[in-house]
């Protein structure tokens, strides 16, 4: 009896330690696919701008860059993809589908996993400036104004609203490991465009 119960530790142990692993690979592997992403979307976006055509990051991506988004301050800057479904979100941020691309007349929404891609606004201050490359070669400025959490569908962002303004948006609380209906919302003005 205690043979098999000291089998059975044995054994209840090692799928722990399994467990733990592919648990713990499986973290990096988002981490490792999202670094990785951004370095063929930074060569997918200099074609686009270049060439002034849409160019896929790889071959079998639904989405292709449309900005690029700078906080100088923090030293970050990540490229934006066409679109904000799951497997867009996966590789970058996400322009909002039916909001007008940055700068134009409206209220641009970003999207991306806080986890990743949009982790550093967890750092973005009120007065922070936010640039913004759109694909067609245009650099724009923006100022951050306030931040808010909102329920996700009931933000009260109007897309069509006057002024030219841009949200990043991204899950609340910034530290959690679940989805939940709550979205960070950082609220941006434009200064027009870059000098």
């Amino acid at each position: 009896m205690k043979l098999f119960r000291n089998r059975m530790r044995t054994v209840l142990a090692l799928g722990l330690a399994l467990v733990g692993l592919i648990s713990f690979g499986q973290g990096i592997w988002i981490h490792a696919k999202a670094a990785l992403a951004q370095v063929l979307l930074e060569r997918a976006f200099a074609a686009t701008v270049a060439t002034g055509t849409s160019v896929k990051p790889w071959s079998w991506a639904d989405t292709w860059p449309v900005a690029r988004i700078e906080v100088p301050r923090l030293g970050k800057s990540v490229i934006v993809l066409n679109g904000s479904s799951g497997q867009a979100l996966a590789f970058g941020p996400g322009h909002v589908e039916l909001t007008p691309a940055a700068g134009e007349p409206g209220t641009a929404i970003y999207s991306a996993h806080r986890d990743t891609h949009f982790a550093f606004l967890a750092d973005v201050r009120i007065g922070d400036e936010i640039r913004v490359t759109r694909r067609d070669g245009a650099r724009l400025r923006f100022r951050v104004t306030q931040t808010s959490v909102a329920r996700w569908d009931a933000s009260g962002i109007d897309p069509l609203a006057p002024g030219r303004r841009l949200v990043l948006a991204t899950c609340w609380p910034l530290d959690a490991k679940t989805a939940g209906p709550l979205r960070y919302l950082v609220h941006a003005e434009s200064l027009g465009a870059e000098s």
